[in-house]
């Protein structure tokens, strides 16, 4: 499950900052709607999730971010069931942004490097060691190529002197 990151990946800190404007978002909602119970304990059951985790923006660190990874996969599953299931009452308006909440979590779980900083400088220097350095040149190689230089500029000087002699030569013909 720990796979190697795509491209640019989010920092878990902002993930868990994520999580608890999402989870005071849902919370908030609650206190709009007839039916508060749902989007309120999703919301709380998102910002527990955040709060738990082992990471710069947990507040009790019990768990670690592989758990947290699934346990995200979970509640954006169970908010979906919430939103299209037809036997608790909810409105329409709690319902879209339900939703809307749910993708945007599923779109900052994709993106966001789960690894812990010890797994991300292992990481990077796992990508140095493979990474090849361009040999330096020895000294005699960078003589011949200077050697090789010189001797071309003072060739084509020879010829274009030449040609220009030659020119004159048959301009005064």
């Amino acid at each position: 499950m720990a796979s190697e990151p795509r491209g640019a990946m989010r920092p878990f800190w902002l993930h868990q900052g994520v999580e608890y404007l999402i989870g005071a978002v849902f919370v908030s909602s609650s206190i709009q709607s007839e039916t508060p119970a749902v989007p309120a304990a999703l919301g709380v059951a998102i910002m527990i999730n955040a709060a738990l985790t082992i990471g710069p923006a947990g507040a009790f660190r019990l768990y670690g971010r592989k758990l947290h990874r699934i346990i995200d996969i979970a509640i954006i599953a169970a908010v979906v069931v919430a939103a299209v299931q037809p036997t608790i009452a909810l409105g329409d308006n709690a319902r879209v942004l339900m939703v809307l909440l749910a993708v945007v979590l599923a779109f900052v779980w994709w993106n966001t490097d789960f690894a812990t900083r010890d797994e991300r400088k292992e990481r990077r220097r796992s990508a140095k060691s493979q990474r090849k350095k361009p040999a330096r040149p020895t000294s005699e190689e960078v003589g011949q190529k200077a050697g090789r230089i010189v001797g071309d500029g003072i060739n084509m000087a020879k010829r274009v002197k030449k040609n220009l002699s030659a020119d004159d030569d048959t301009s005064a013909d």
